[in-house]
């Protein structure tokens, strides 16, 4: 199985694209934006920015955790990296990206927000991943203390615990050139959480609530 070196420094950071970075908190506004400039309209909304006639790619990465759990920030580093390699390609073709990093923590939020695993990157609304394959994580058991999965993703027939930059690009690419063009997919309808992530939220509330962390 694939492993990934989250490494800051050797990392080029989403700026250096001119990526618009928005921090979401449990609530779902706004915690943190990106110096580069703030996004014309919710990201959400729509794929064109009209004003400035560019193709708008809205990325959306939902996680768990990133002060333990090595696969969310393994994912975020890769997705970081791979937004600066295809950068200059979307900047001649006159394509924007735009980036929210959501903090799920409730599961009332995962509920709302379609998220059955962790960590997910979606592309205008749509999982890079489509099928959704897990294993045990260490890290993410040793924060909340109970036997955890998070994301396995499958590129090329070979299984990760960090998606490659190459399957993330990949994704960026195929929505430029044959996504549809002016508005996101709807999030997806869940009912109920998977019981992994039942497990996940009961044990770290049960945590938080002897006051051990």
């Amino acid at each position: 199985m694939g492993s990934y070196v989250n490494d800051p420094s050797k990392r080029k950071t989403l700026c250096d694209r001119r990526a618009v970075v928005i921090n979401l908190d449990e609530s779902g506004s706004e915690s943190g934006k990106c110096s580069c400039g703030p996004p014309k309209t919710n990201p959400l909304e729509n794929n064109k920015d009209d004003e400035n006639n560019k193709t708008v790619i809205n990325i959306d990465f939902l996680y768990l955790d990133l002060d333990v759990c090595t696969r969310c920030l393994g994912t975020e580093g890769s997705l970081e990296e791979a937004i600066a390699e295809v950068g200059r390609i979307l900047e001649i073709i006159g394509a924007e990206v735009r980036v929210r990093k959501i903090h799920v923590q409730t599961e009332e939020q995962a509920l709302e927000l379609g998220f059955i695993s962790s960590p997910t990157i979606r592309i205008n609304g749509q999982d890079i991943q489509l099928e959704s394959r897990e294993s045990l994580c260490e890290s993410c058991g040793d924060l909340c203390g109970e036997d955890v999965d998070c994301r396995v993703w499958v590129y090329q027939g070979q299984e990760y615990t960090v998606p490659p930059q190459g399957m993330i690009i990949d994704a960026i690419l195929r929505e430029v050139y044959t996504g549809p063009q002016g508005l996101s997919a709807p999030k997806p309808l869940i009912k109920t959480l998977p019981e992994n992530l039942r497990r996940f939220f009961a044990a770290k509330r049960s945590r938080e609530a002897t006051g051990d962390h």
